[in-house]
């Protein structure tokens, strides 16, 4: 059963306070994930190889496909438990969950066997060549071929216990595989460890998500009877109705991280017909961006339960609060944030590597990408509001507006007029225009009598 204190926030407690008990816990294990992630690019920096370094880079799009499968089941599960717990339909919450589990769980290990099957015409399609073709295999044999399911599999427990209000406890087991993968990642990479170079920060990460996993299996075990969270495979059945609506939010929250993988493969293959110091650079420098941007999709994942819930049991007041708030303390906190990027660049670029060529290449292509930052802010506010309230079609058309029509277009015209570092204000324009869309189409949404139907067509009420 949810918690007391989880339904109270929910329902009463002040808008900024309980926006923070949500968010606040969100951002720190995404900070935390962000950090983890640096740490395969610092440490593997410290070798100053531009081909290991381009290695992790180029297999930057796989891993971000991992959020395919986490945000179908991680963000639709996650939408319809809390949406479901607004109604008190605690039954559907369970079903919901253990549908979410099992379907990740298939799903990921297929994700496996297609890299496995299909390893070499893809590692070309992500951009290789001669020099880079083997480190980039070795890395995504840890973290893709052995490392698809925990990986995936973690991420998507969180969400659903996230669903609840449990934010703490979602936070704690994302962080506690993050923090074992910063430990390792010196042992398994330097010279004075295993010496395995980019291999060894695939090795790392497959062994802390495994340990994050076990944590979420222990916290359902210690709180059976309390939780809605149900894995139970008694409880995992077909339903139209539980598949339809994780799926009416799910589907295209997947095809929004599909299209952000075309887009970076786009990026990484202009990108590479420069050099692999051309690419290192583009790696460290998106890398240092995904700190502020983190931030933003932890504050979003935090606050969408708390939407969710007043969505469904009517409070509209107190939802409309809730967005509101979130949007005047994020874009605040963002513009701050890229002030410092762009003024500190190299400075920031050195703290990763010290070869010069790449320091210059990145110091320019951080300049263009923290500049989106507060636009960006607002682009996926947006989406993760239409994700909670369940209007998958208006989150699926910004996926599209987004990627498709502008951010690729922009990719190859700004490279086309300004080569190379023209293409990292792609980003830039694309977040300007959608920010204008996403407050348009958040204004008028707030400002309607009813926030309209549920993917099955039911009143928020």
């Amino acid at each position: 059963m949810a918690e007391e204190k989880n339904l109270y926030l929910f329902e009463q407690a002040s808008v900024p306070r309980a926006v923070a008990s949500m968010a606040v816990p969100t951002i720190i294990s995404s900070l935390v994930m962000v950090i983890y992630n640096l740490a395969d690019t610092y440490f593997v920096g410290m070798l100053n190889d531009s081909v290991q370094n381009a290695a992790v880079t180029l297999s930057a799009p796989v891993l971000l496909a991992f959020n395919a499968v986490n945000n179908l089941f991680g963000v639709g599960t996650s939408s319809m438990m809390s949406r479901a717990l607004g109604r008190k339909e605690y039954d559907t919450v369970r079903r919901a969950s253990a549908f979410g589990f099992y379907c990740t769980v298939f799903c990921s290990i297929l994700f496996s066997l297609i890299y496995m099957t299909a390893k070499e015409p893809l590692l070309v399609l992500l951009g290789t060549d001669a020099d880079t073709l083997t480190a980039t295999g070795e890395y995504m044999k840890w973290t893709v071929a052995c490392g698809a399911v925990p990986a995936i599999l973690n991420v998507v427990m969180a969400y659903m216990v996230r669903s609840e209000g449990c934010t703490m406890h979602a936070s704690i087991g994302t962080m506690s595989g993050c923090i074992l993968n910063i430990l390792l990642d010196p042992v398994f990479i330097l010279p004075q460890g295993l010496d395995m170079g980019a291999s060894g920060a695939g090795a790392a990460t497959f062994i802390s998500n495994c340990a994050a996993c076990l944590y979420f299996f222990v916290l359902l075990y210690i709180k059976r009877g309390k939780t809605y969270v149900c894995i139970n495979p008694r409880m995992f059945r077909f339903s139209r109705a539980v598949a339809k609506e994780i799926c009416g939010v799910g589907i295209p929250a997947l095809i929004q991280n599909l299209l952000n993988v075309t887009g970076m493969t786009v990026l990484n293959n202009f990108t590479s017909g420069y050099g692999s110091a051309a690419v290192a650079a583009m790696g460290i420098s998106q890398k240092i961006d995904m700190v502020p941007m983190n931030i933003v999709f932890g504050f979003s994942q935090g606050v969408m339960p708390l939407i969710s819930y007043n969505y469904a049991s009517g409070n509209r007041k107190r939802m409309k609060e809730t967005v509101v708030f979130s949007a005047k303390l994020t874009v605040s906190s963002l513009v701050v944030i890229a002030a410092c990027f762009f003024l500190g660049a190299g400075f920031w670029m050195r703290l990763f590597i010290r070869n010069e060529e790449i320091i210059a290449y990145g110091t320019h292509f951080l300049r263009g990408l923290c500049l989106a930052l507060p636009f960006f802010n607002l682009d996926v506010l947006a989406i993760g509001v239409f994700q909670a309230v369940g209007m998958g079609r208006k989150s699926f058309f910004f996926a599209i507006l987004r990627k498709i029509i502008m951010e690729i277009p922009a990719i190859y015209l700004l490279n086309k007029f300004v080569p190379l570092c023209g293409m990292a204000y792609a980003q830039l324009v694309t977040e300007v225009i959608l920010a204008v869309a996403a407050v348009v189409v958040l204004r008028r949404m707030l400002g309607e009598e009813k926030c309209g139907l549920d993917t099955d067509g039911r009143s928020a009420k």
